[in-house]
């Protein structure tokens, strides 16, 4: 009898005897470890515990990739994950040199389930065979290993920094990375490390780049003389300077962009390398262990800046100079300046409802004359030159702006401060769309912004039947958990029923189209659906189903429908 088709967690591994292995082994760097002895080492602790139970047919080795990476995101690995997951693979079990080469903290659990998935089983040194998760002394063995691999990531690591800290403070060692724009990395002699030494490994030191440093200098000074990051990286791209990442391409793969912008010349002006000293610790990499489900972790380290505080700046000048203590502190004020002279606050009252008219984006704040403005550069940055063939700019001042609003629009004419006009704007969910003489007042659904005083008589209207009903709900409200149970709908009618008056309250002439159903769903006083009823016309004074909201008035010269007694009593219309 044939038996039943398995699923891809049912897969069984062959007879022991006769196993096929896949070899996977890590290192941690590829420039500062041998990759040919460490891989041979740990092939050879791996053929050591599978010999004599099968053989290794095909290999995976991760050469620089960190032990906090999740497997997914380490080249070899995630291969050896694809090749595990087809139906035709080439082994039957994985096996590894050392735990705390191929895994920290508890991804090793993770990959055994996934591999387990698959038939596939992980084979490690420490237990001397294949790990078992239904087995508690494995399980165990597993989180004890997965602690101790941590932990020796954070000793080493903490030893390191300690030691690179007092380096770069005492010696004024350079610790590696790129150099600045403006220096160039020359030879500084020996490692002071014999056996690094041994190995070839070199110093470094900063040096002035001929070409690059007058350029720095400039900036400072145009900085010094009260230009903007801007107005510099906007002056700079006119004058065909290369940009950073042009200049050295080898150095700045990463950078895109080939112009100045103004975060370039904010991150120069920023550094305190260009005093001749020595800094570390501006950035630090975050070494979070992935977590499934967890984005930002599971993409690996991430690199994030440090507090002033945490840097550390070595005592004495370590490489010439391209400006003065001074001139540097100086050009950190003027960055730092945030606020006007007089101490006074910068107040936008129409920020987040003025939208472009043609591009659609939103009016960015501008202050002029001492006076609030808007304006949309239709996405130019001041960093860049304007083409002849740009749009023209949008900008209206606040005061013009609310002037023209308010002649314009009769449900605005009781107002006379952008603050107010604002705010009924923004509880009518409207938004202005300016161009470039031109103002006009959306909502969401197209309709007229509700005049201020019917706005009021609604407000006023919705707050005094919100309380009223509060003061019944609390006669009702269960005294009891139990109590509490019987009554699963209260909360969500309640809240239903405040929503509709603030829906009606918004848009009262929306709220009941001609034609439309009501929005209290056509119910009774009692509270049953009645279909036959819940069409509410626009000339009705209430809604037929008996929710009480009021109709609009009818427009003048136009007679009035029966109120709903007059209906029930002589058989409808």
């Amino acid at each position: 009898m044939p038996s039943a088709p398995r699923v891809r967690g049912d897969r069984q591994p062959r007879a022991v005897s006769g196993l096929r292995f896949a070899f996977y082994g890590r290192i941690s760097t590829s420039e500062y470890q041998d990759p040919v002895s460490s891989r041979a080492w740990q092939l050879e602790a791996a053929q050591r515990l599978v010999a004599g139970r099968g053989r290794i047919v095909v290999e995976f080795f991760d050469p620089g990739a960190s032990r906090s990476l999740p497997w997914v995101k380490r080249p070899q690995a995630a291969a050896l994950l694809t090749a595990a997951a087809a139906r035709d693979r080439e082994f039957d079990a994985v096996v590894v040199g050392e735990f705390e080469r191929a895994f920290a903290g508890g991804e090793a659990r993770r990959v055994i389930e996934t591999l387990r998935g698959f038939g596939v089983q992980l084979w490690l040194p420490e237990v001397e065979g294949p790990i078992n998760l239904d087995e508690p002394d494995h399980r165990a063995l597993l989180m004890l290993l997965g602690h101790q691999s941590q932990r020796e990531v954070l000793r080493t690591r903490l030893r390191v920094r300690s030691a690179m800290a007092v380096q770069v403070r005492e010696q004024g060692r350079h610790q590696g990375g790129r150099p600045p724009y403006g220096y160039q990395l020359v030879d500084a002699g020996p490692h002071p490390n014999q056996m690094q030494a041994s190995w070839g490994r070199r110093r470094h030191r900063l040096e002035v780049d001929p070409v690059a440093a007058p350029h720095v200098r400039w900036i400072f000074a145009r900085r010094l003389a009260g230009m903007s990051a801007a107005g510099i990286a906007r002056e700079l791209n006119e004058r065909r300077i290369p940009s950073p990442g042009v200049y050295d391409r080898v150095r700045n793969p990463h950078r895109a962009q080939a112009v100045w912008t103004l975060r370039t010349v904010a991150a120069i002006l920023a550094n305190p390398r260009y005093t001749g000293r020595q800094v570390w610790n501006r950035q630090f990499t975050d070494h979070r262990e992935a977590v499934p489900g967890d984005k930002r972790s599971s993409l690996g380290p991430v690199r994030i800046w440090n507090p002033r505080s945490d840097w550390v700046i070595s005592e004495d000048r370590t490489h010439p100079a391209l400006v003065s203590d001074d001139d540097f502190t100086a050009a950190q004020g003027i960055t730092a300046q945030a606020v006007p002279e007089n101490g006074s606050q910068r107040r936008y009252a129409l920020t987040d409802l003025l939208i472009c008219a043609s591009c659609r984006r939103r009016l960015a704040g501008h202050w002029v004359n001492g006076r609030p403005g808007y304006r949309c550069r239709h996405g130019h940055t001041s960093a860049q030159p304007v083409s002849e063939d740009a749009p023209r700019w949008v900008y209206w001042s606040e005061t013009r702006l609310v002037e023209q609003l308010i002649a314009g629009n009769a449900a605005l004419a009781d107002y006379s401060s952008a603050s107010d006009v604002a705010a009924h704007l923004r509880r009518c969910d409207a938004v202005i769309v300016c161009g470039a003489g031109t103002v006009v007042i959306e909502t969401a659904d197209n309709q007229p912004i509700t005049p201020r005083a019917v706005q009021a008589e609604h407000d006023a209207a919705e707050t005094a039947e919100a309380a009223a009903e509060d003061v019944l709900t609390m006669k009702d409200r269960p005294q009891s958990g139990a109590e509490q149970d019987e009554h699963p709908d209260l909360r969500s009618s309640r809240a239903g029923r405040r929503s509709h008056r603030r829906q009606a309250a918004r848009n009262p002439i929306r709220s009941h189209q001609d034609g439309d159903d009501c929005t209290c769903g056509g119910r009774s006083p009692e509270g049953k659906p009645d279909r036959s009823v819940s069409s509410c016309r626009l000339t009705e004074r209430l809604c037929a189903s008996g929710c009480g909201l009021d109709k609009p008035d009818p427009p003048s010269g136009a007679t009035a429908s029966p109120s709903v007694d007059a209906l029930s009593t002589t058989g409808g219309r």
